[in-house]
């Protein structure tokens, strides 16, 4: 049996950035990866975060459509974000864009 490996560079990621007076006040990236499954890529939505300041106001939801927008303009055939089990929370904000609960997320830590 033999292995290899190859490095695929068609996958890139976007950082949306939301900004008050020059300081990044709120963010999130999305990756935009390809399989050989689908011709069409998939979006993985990470790092979403607002500053404790800017929360509760829409920041956190207006982040997210624009990420949901952009995997859509990428062609993007799915997006999956991930939440800790222990947030809720989290998976109903979630669930106001259209993702829902589909699997079980698997996790190493280095």
């Amino acid at each position: 049996m033999e292995f290899k490996q190859e490095i695929l560079k068609d996958t890139f990621a976007i950082k949306i950035t939301a900004q008050e007076d020059g300081k990044v006040v709120g963010r999130c990236l999305l990756y935009i990866l390809k399989n050989e499954l689908h011709k069409e890529p998939f979006g993985l939505l990470e790092d979403v975060f607002v500053e404790e300041s800017h929360r509760n106001h829409g920041l956190g939801s207006q982040l997210v459509q624009r990420a949901v927008d952009e995997a859509k303009a990428q062609g993007c055939y799915k997006l999956i974000a991930t939440s800790r089990n222990s947030k809720p929370e989290l998976q109903k904000f979630y669930a106001k864009f259209g993702l829902e609960v589909w699997g079980v997320e698997y996790r190493v830590n280095f």
